[in-house]
């Protein structure tokens, strides 16, 4: 059962936890675009000036005032490349702040950064590279050694018309599934709305759990909410499909869930209490020197898991080993399996997914659920799409 499985791998964690601390590190953020259109346009046109800029001429950096060295430095060469990019603004009468967020080396002997850029209309960052001697700025990086392995494009859709045709999922004869999210990113959200049929359905059947990403994109609450879930997974399993249908198909009113759900609190408090200290859950939100970027605190508990499947963001489908994905591009990099289908966030999908990994499906599998995708976010309804996620 899923209850006794989840327990086994605590105690594994509390032993490993005793002798070494996790250092994996959640990969940086490059890219990510804040507000409505409005924000966005505007955004979109500054950057546009500035790549245009970047194109017409690779951008020479060796005006600026750091002192000439044959190698910098990332943070100085990041830095370099931001007061270019500021001055580039500056002359274009743009009234933006321009903050380096970080600048990491690369194997392809270049360092990448990621910049802030603040305006009147709210921020965007964007990912940009530059030599190690700091005189050269790129807009992007494109690896051409890829291109000429691309199928062309007649060739591309026959392929993703066979992958979206063929579910490659490896079989056993009860599939371990996983399901990762952040407990209020909106597309989490819409997975475990269409997960959590399947979970009812095929739980006696499956290893089948919601997990949780390493790292929390949406304040205190998230880890709170995430170890909250974790906990009555783990020590109150039958109490946990209503409580998390009550929570994602509501307004995240957890107390309310709570008691709905009949949850035992004093045995939750003692789980959650204790699971915050063995993995310092509170203790690395209030050391913001153990945020990623400084931004997004750490969600260690399930840490060893992230690292085995190369989990990147929420959602994040695990089937029998095997990560799903809907395009190549986003398979987890090293020797991590990769099955990419197209499976929609419904309850359908997601039970068809988890059936075609069974050597000999059960008869629940013959059992039809809803084939609209959810809606992201909280409560009820159907959403227009299946794309979309909370990442770093």
């Amino acid at each position: 059962m899923a209850k006794k499985k989840r327990k086994k791998d605590l105690e594994k964690k509390e032993e490993k936890i005793r002798s070494k601390k996790d250092s994996g590190k959640v990969k940086e953020k490059t890219k990510e675009i804040k507000g409505d259109k409005e924000i966005q346009k505007y955004f979109g046109v500054l950057i546009v000036g500035l790549v245009i800029g970047l194109i017409a001429g690779v951008a020479l950096l060796s005006s600026l005032s750091i002192e000439k060295q044959s190698t910098l430095t990332a943070d100085e060469a990041g830095q370099k490349a931001v007061d270019w990019i500021s001055n580039f603004f500056e002359a274009k009468g743009q009234n933006v702040s321009i903050k380096l967020v970080n600048a990491t080396d690369t194997k392809e002997g270049v360092y990448q950064i990621g910049v802030e850029i603040s305006g009147k209309q709210g921020e965007v960052e964007q990912s940009y590279y530059v030599t190690k001697d700091g005189e050269l700025l790129f807009p992007q990086g494109i690896p051409i050694g890829e291109v000429s392995k691309r199928p062309k494009q007649g060739e591309q859709q026959q392929q993703n018309q066979g992958q979206e045709q063929n579910l490659e999922i490896p079989k056993t004869d009860k599939p371990d599934v996983k399901l990762f999210i952040m407990a209020y990113c909106p597309y989490g959200l819409q997975a475990e709305k269409a997960y959590l049929p399947v979970y009812k359905l095929l739980k006696d059947n499956a290893d089948i759990t919601v997990n949780f990403v390493r790292y929390a994109m949406h304040e205190k609450k998230e880890l709170d909410e995430n170890l909250r879930q974790y906990c009555i997974q783990l020590e109150q399993t039958e109490k946990f499909y209503d409580y998390a249908s009550c929570f994602t198909g509501g307004d995240g009113n957890y107390t309310k869930c709570l008691l709905e759900a009949k949850v035992d609190k004093v045995k939750l408090n003692s789980c959650m209490a204790r699971i915050d200290e063995e993995y310092n859950v509170t203790g690395m939100y209030n050391d913001k020197s153990t945020w990623i970027r400084g931004k997004f605190p750490m969600f260690n508990v399930e840490a060893d898991l992230n690292k085995k499947y190369g989990v990147k963001g929420s959602p994040t489908l695990v089937i029998n080993e095997a990560v799903i994905v809907s395009n190549q591009q986003y398979c987890p990099s090293g020797d991590i399996k990769c099955v990419v289908a197209s499976v929609s966030r419904s309850p359908e999908a997601y039970k068809e997914a988890i059936c075609s990994a069974f050597n000999n499906p059960p008869k629940e599998c013959d059992q039809k659920l809803s084939a609209d995708a959810t809606s992201p976010g909280f409560g009820g309804g159907v959403g227009s799409s299946s794309s979309g996620g909370c990442a770093s």
